[in-house]
């Protein structure tokens, strides 16, 4: 059976490539994720220097057996990894999908490199994959990932009440967002808008 995500490569006019997730990745991830030593946030999955390799792993497994399809986010400027991040919960026969497991070193957070792979992962979507709806979600107590879903042009669609049950045993509420289809043009050129303005 054909899949739905072909393994692809996504280029950004000024600041990131995003590629294929390897497991040759996982030096160069460990060192972008030891910039904010980003497994200390409670309230995300990024792997600690003991677990990056299982979580190559789970991603792989996620692209092999569920149609996933993991990135590395890499900076144009040096070739430097910077991130990741993921196409997953792949719905194909209602063309949908969700966009997350991203994180990006604190070193280049609010710089603009969220935006431009978002806007990567958003065209894929809606103008070659021809979904109907992309989804985000994310944990409650992430306000940060929340403001920077939001700035995207992503509407809240609700709160999933006791969701999940996180690694630390406590229970995660989960905030689901969406585009769909019809707004991908307005939120394509609140995007490209975005990327003009000046940086701090």
């Amino acid at each position: 059976m054909a899949r739905f995500i072909d393994a692809v490569t996504l280029t950004g006019r000024n600041l990131v490539v995003l590629e294929p997730l390897q497991r040759e990745h996982e030096e160069e991830l460990l060192t972008a994720a030891r910039d904010g030593e980003l497994w200390k946030l409670w309230y995300t999955s990024v792997g600690s220097p003991e677990a990056v390799l299982a979580y190559i792993d789970s991603a792989l497994a996620m692209r092999d057996t569920l149609g996933a399809m993991p990135f590395v986010v890499r900076r144009k400027s040096d070739g430097k990894i910077i991130g990741s991040t993921r196409y997953f919960n792949v719905d194909a026969a209602n063309r949908r999908l969700e966009i997350g497991h991203t994180w990006y070193s604190q070193s280049v957070q609010r710089s603009g490199v969220n935006t431009e792979a978002k806007l990567l992962l958003l065209k894929h979507a809606f103008e070659v994959l021809d979904c109907i709806a992309v989804e985000f979600r994310t944990h409650w107590f992430n306000f940060d990932s929340r403001a920077a879903i939001t700035r995207l042009g992503a509407k809240q669609d609700g709160v999933l009440r006791n969701h999940a049950i996180s690694p630390n045993g406590t229970l995660r509420d989960t905030v689901v967002f969406s585009i769909i289809a019809s707004e991908w043009p307005t939120v394509k050129a609140h995007l490209r808008h975005q990327l003009t303005k000046p940086r701090p």
